[in-house]
């Protein structure tokens, strides 16, 4: 068998969503995103395909942990704006 053939598909470094997460989202869980995904396809083209795939999952992984903990946070803030709010709004009776 050739090198080709034997080659694998190279993994998805998922940069993109690791900087969108970082500028959008939670900082430092994006930078760790950011991270893993920079290392894929140094990874991959020193034929370590299995180290590469496996930065590849970190980078998606740590890119949805920043993306989700960007979204709890807003929630949990909505819930103290409003219930200031309603608290406020209240003690005005």
């Amino acid at each position: 068998m050739s090198e080709i053939q034997d080659k694998p598909q190279k993994p998805e470094n998922y940069l993109l969503w690791a900087i969108l997460s970082t500028i959008l989202c939670c900082l430092p869980f994006g930078i760790v995103s950011i991270v893993y995904s920079t290392q894929v396809d140094s990874l991959y083209f020193n034929g370590q395909y299995e180290a590469a795939a496996a930065k590849s999952k970190s980078a998606k992984t740590w890119a949805i942990v920043s993306a989700v903990s960007a979204l709890v946070f807003v929630i949990i803030y909505l819930i103290l704006v409003f219930a200031v709010g309603l608290t406020g709004f209240l003690n005005g009776f």
